[in-house]
């Protein structure tokens, strides 16, 4: 059978999970998903290199509840990633995957918020744990959680886990999970330190690269708008209102200007929240759910802070400061584009620095982006980009 027409029927999943993935409305599995399912439900390491929005979290969650024993009472499964928002969206996907099982139940560890009631979820006796790596270590040496029973272990942005620092508590983690039967690592790119964890703990382990240039990179038409760097926040809001934009994510590179801007958009009398480290954590779980749920129209969020917002509908991405990273600029145009759907990008360029790192971003990624300014009357006009001026000298 041609891989791109197998269905999820024919992978080998139980009733309960076929029925949960065809009420999704999910009938035939993403690239990652096709390659990385059968060898997990067969209990071999994996080791999976796949653009963001191409469905990772099923590819390791279904195997991982098909292994569950409801019976039992221990911790059969854990994911760690690297950020609250990611383990909390983790952790969402799959409770929406249990919905005709029973007894099998999942508990969502993460920094910033309550001991105590995190303990109280390990005290229901969950058998996945999704974490970030250093509250799972505070929870593992206060004896509220045991691996005795761990079975899999999966890093899930590993890449990004193991750059911010986690690579102690990941790699004490993965050798206390003595009864571990197989480890997976995700990523969307394979860096020194994952290859080094896997070749530290993974064996015979199956690789899987899916390419961007697959059939599961998202639909989006990229575009950047030309203005001046004092008229910036004016135009990227004048974008948003004359398009009829419902629901787009803002990207800033630090904390300051996305604050920043938020106030900017708040003052100009749009309904906009920002996400970024230094918001607690409570209001940053209020902004997401409602953004979630179509409520909040405006989300404006630096790259750390949004991992793990993951809504298949958002209408547009723009990057209000082009990225540091190529990569990033990679995860962040793919918020949008997703579910087999449309998506537009825009890149606010104020200064010829910003067009220089928008054209090397191109270049690398094989991107077409097409330079556009948004005229007084909201319509979009191709920008004609001047040639440099060489200037003649004078012997």
């Amino acid at each position: 059978m041609d891989d791109a027409h197998i269905r999820f029927s024919d992978l080998g999943l139980s009733p309960a999970m076929l029925k949960a993935l065809e009420n999704k409305g999910y009938g035939y599995p993403t690239s990652v998903q096709r390659e990385a399912i059968p060898p997990l439900l067969a209990w071999k390491d994996v080791i999976a290199k796949a653009p963001t929005g191409t469905g990772k979290t099923f590819a390791f969650g279904i195997p991982m509840i098909e292994h569950v024993d409801p019976a039992s009472p221990e911790v059969q499964g854990l994911i760690l990633a690297p950020t609250r928002e990611l383990a909390i969206q983790i952790g969402g996907e799959l409770r929406s995957l249990l919905a005709y099982y029973t007894g099998i139940r999942v508990a969502v560890l993460y920094g910033g918020a309550s001991m105590v009631t995190q303990t109280r979820a390990l005290d229901k006796k969950p058998q996945i744990v999704v974490a970030t790596p250093g509250r799972l270590m505070d929870h593992y040496n206060r004896k509220n959680i045991s691996f005795r029973q761990v079975q899999t272990v999966i890093l899930d942005e590993a890449d990004r886990m193991l750059d911010m620092g986690f690579f102690k508590d990941v790699t004490r983690i993965v050798e206390k999970v003595k009864n571990r039967r197989n480890l997976g690592l995700f990523s969307a790119t394979i860096s020194q330190e994952v290859m080094t964890v896997s070749w530290m703990y993974q064996r015979d382990e199956v690789e899987i690269t899916v390419e961007p240039k697959l059939d599961d990179r998202p639909d989006i038409d990229q575009y950047a708008v030309t203005t001046t760097p004092l008229a910036k926040a004016e135009t990227t809001l004048r974008l948003i209102r004359t398009q009829g934009f419902g629901r787009v994510m803002i990207f800033c590179n630090t904390k300051h200007m996305c604050q920043r801007l938020c106030d900017e958009f708040q003052r100009a009398g749009a309904e906009a929240e920002c996400i970024h480290g230094d918001i607690k954590q409570s209001l940053r779980e209020r902004t997401m759910q409602r953004f979630h749920q179509g409520k909040l129209p405006i989300l404006i969020a630096t790259d750390v802070a949004s991992r793990g917002i993951d809504v298949d509908d958002v209408d547009c991405v723009i990057n209000y400061d082009i990225p540091e990273e190529n990569e990033y600029y990679i995860h962040r145009i793919g918020r949008t584009g997703r579910a087999k759907r449309k998506g537009v990008a825009y890149s606010v360029v104020s200064n010829f620095p910003e067009k220089a790192k928008l054209d090397e971003i191109a270049k690398y990624s094989n991107f077409t982006i097409t330079f556009l300014r948004l005229e007084e009357d909201g319509t979009l006009t191709p920008e004609v980009i001047k040639a440099p001026v060489v200037r003649k000298r004078f012997r």
